[in-house]
């Protein structure tokens, strides 16, 4: 049975997408096992340049927009009634028009829709699904959100759908910052959620709601504090305990962690003798142990 590790945080900028590209490659390291990172901070994504390596050939993903066949339409009026987002607005004479970018593809107008035919299928790209071979054996599935398309959470599906029906052995997903929609659905069905957090209290803040997420959501949960030894760490591990979480990783503020992130050069690759690669390998080999 494959086996899903969600990485997330909360907060952004805390190192969430350092951990979850350092442990991918430290599993597909250390495990007899296939592994697939999923990059679902769709609106962002950056594993591919922390690995050093060109996205993958792209496809697209599309979602559903109404047309109206005018020919057909008896102009009641029942698209615009039903539509929550207001996309779609009438005439005095019940004429339909559609607002694209309001539109986000739920089809209830095509369901209340009383004419067959009078609404018919359309479609608008809003973003494509990099699939990418890295060098060290690992593959890289990565959502890519259009430039100034509003609604991310179809991609974020769509791009987890595949990363889901096309891993092997082990599947480790890097969210987006926060506790949207897009993150629960990025972290749903994971058998083990990993926030990383710092010890600030911006950090803390956002740390307690992605953890009160993971305990609404049933999930079993650690923490990674980055950088350490900047901030009151003990009152991140104060607040894991509160809700269930184990720390499992401490790493200070750390210059070769920087020149890795600036270079595009993960440290258990290119480094993998420094203390901080071993802690990546460390927590690689506690995952291997509850997956």
């Amino acid at each position: 049975m494959r086996a899903q590790v969600a990485v997330s945080g909360g907060k952004g900028g805390t190192g969430k997408s350092t951990v979850a590209v350092n442990l991918a490659l430290a599993l597909a390291d250390v495990a007899s096992k296939s592994v697939t990172l999923a990059d679902l901070d769709v609106e962002a994504p950056n594993d591919h340049l922390l690995l050093g390596v060109a996205l993958g050939e792209g496809t697209p993903v599309e979602q559903f927009l109404p047309r109206f066949n005018y020919g057909l339409c008896t102009r009641c009026r029942k698209c615009a009634e039903v539509c929550e987002e207001h996309a779609i607005i009438t005439l005095r004479d019940g004429t339909p028009f559609l607002m694209p970018n309001l539109c986000s593809g739920c089809r209830a107008c095509e369901i209340v829709c009383p004419v067959p035919g009078a609404i018919e299928e359309s479609s608008k790209v809003i973003g494509w699904i990099h699939e990418t071979n890295t060098p060290h054996g690992l593959r890289l599935i990565t959502g890519l959100l259009k430039e100034g398309e509003e609604r991310s959470m179809p991609l974020v599906v769509e791009a987890k759908k595949r990363a889901v029906e096309t891993a092997g052995d082990l599947l480790v997903i890097d969210t987006a910052a926060g506790t949207g929609n897009t993150v629960s659905s990025a972290i749903e069905g994971s058998d083990l959620l990993i926030a990383v957090t710092e010890p600030t209290p911006l950090g803390l803040h956002d740390t307690e709601l992605i953890l009160r997420l993971g305990s609404l959501m049933k999930l079993r949960m650690w923490v990674v504090i980055n950088r350490s030894d900047l901030g009151d760490a003990e009152a991140v591990r104060n607040l894991a305990r509160r809700y269930g979480a184990e720390v499992v990783a401490e790493i200070p503020y750390s210059e070769t962690l920087l020149e890795s992130y600036v270079s595009g050069r993960p440290v258990v690759v290119h480094r993998r003798d420094c203390e901080e690669a071993r802690k990546f390998f460390e927590i690689a080999e506690r995952v291997l142990e509850v997956v």
